[in-house]
């Protein structure tokens, strides 16, 4: 009875990661289709940046609502940590997704998922400097000249020696994975005092609230546009929450190197999602070789990591 209850909880375990990078990966052909759902033009950023900031400011209000029903204090802290909250919404949700929202709107669902996927490889590489016990190790090394391998083939064209780079889309993705993971080292030494849940909604709403206000005051329009328009927002939102919280949880309660080697799910799901929803073509020899190099070199990365590391 042991046996199969213990064999039970990590098939939960493992279904509920699975179902966290399902769900980050759905957004790359969700905010694609919302763009034209909510009929925003390719150029239109302020646009881009309100439909961003309501998506962010109503799934921080969904997790700050979670956590008062959790019976957790949202409202007890020093205003030293509102502070900390502030800084790291308006890193890690305002200036992240300004330039992951431009970026997406100006390459495909399929590249941009292999392009965000560099941000496990700033984290490590950022980790080496800051941490003293998380030191870059030859499976560390390994791993990010994998991965980044894969950022390369899938920048080249049919022709192979012509090499593709665009600046305003997959430039912006690669910095937009370069913030999020300074911020996230930033959000890890706040979490030693503020509970992930309570972390997460006030960073998210914040961050939202200020890229809606500023997506308005650029002259940015959110409009309506029928059942549709409010599902696919809905959607965002509760990808973001839902996955959010699911993933703490699953931190909490389980070794990091359990749990982290399921990040490789997010670009395979954001291709293969692209590719279903958005009719964008996987089947060229370039991404399926990029998502090799991109989830091997994750997987080696991840390989390594320690128990009881905080991640």
């Amino acid at each position: 009875m042991d046996t199969i209850s213990v064999f039970a909880r990590r098939n939960v375990v493992f279904a509920c990661a699975t179902l966290c990078c399902l769900l980050w990966g759905s957004a790359y052909p969700g905010i694609k289709g919302g763009y034209e759902i909510f009929h925003i033009a390719a150029h239109d950023i302020p646009s881009k940046v309100v439909f961003a900031g309501w998506r962010f400011l109503f799934a921080g209000l969904v997790l700050l609502v979670l956590a008062v029903l959790q019976g957790k204090a949202i409202g007890r802290l020093r205003p030293v940590q509102y502070g900390q909250l502030m800084a790291l919404g308006l890193f890690q949700t305002t200036v992240q997704y300004v330039f992951f929202y431009i970026g997406l709107a100006f390459t495909t669902g399929v590249k941009g998922s292999i392009m965000n996927a560099t941000g496990t490889f700033f984290s490590v590489l950022l980790a080496h400097f800051i941490y003293q016990n998380d030191k870059l190790s030859y499976h560390k090394a390994l791993g990010c000249i994998v991965g980044f391998s894969g950022v390369m083939v899938v920048n080249f064209n049919s022709q192979l020696m012509d090499f593709s780079f665009n600046w305003l889309g997959d430039g912006f993705v690669v910095l937009a994975a370069f913030v999020l993971s300074a911020a996230t080292l930033y959000g890890k030494r706040i979490s030693q005092t503020i509970d992930p849940t309570v972390m997460t909604g006030y960073q998210l709403g914040f961050g939202g609230l200020v890229l809606t206000v500023g997506g308005y005051a650029a002259g940015g329009d959110l409009t309506i546009h029928g059942w549709e328009s409010v599902a696919i927002l809905g959607y965002l939102v509760l990808l973001s929450s839902v996955a959010f919280a699911l993933w703490s949880i699953l931190l909490k309660y389980n070794r990091v190197g359990m749990i982290a080697p399921f990040n490789f799910l997010i670009p395979v799901s954001g291709a293969v999602l692209s590719a279903i929803f958005l009719g964008e073509n996987i089947l060229e020899w370039k991404y399926a070789l990029a998502l090799v190099l991109v989830c091997g070199g994750i997987w080696w990365v991840n390989k390594p990591k320690v128990i009881g590391n905080g991640g």
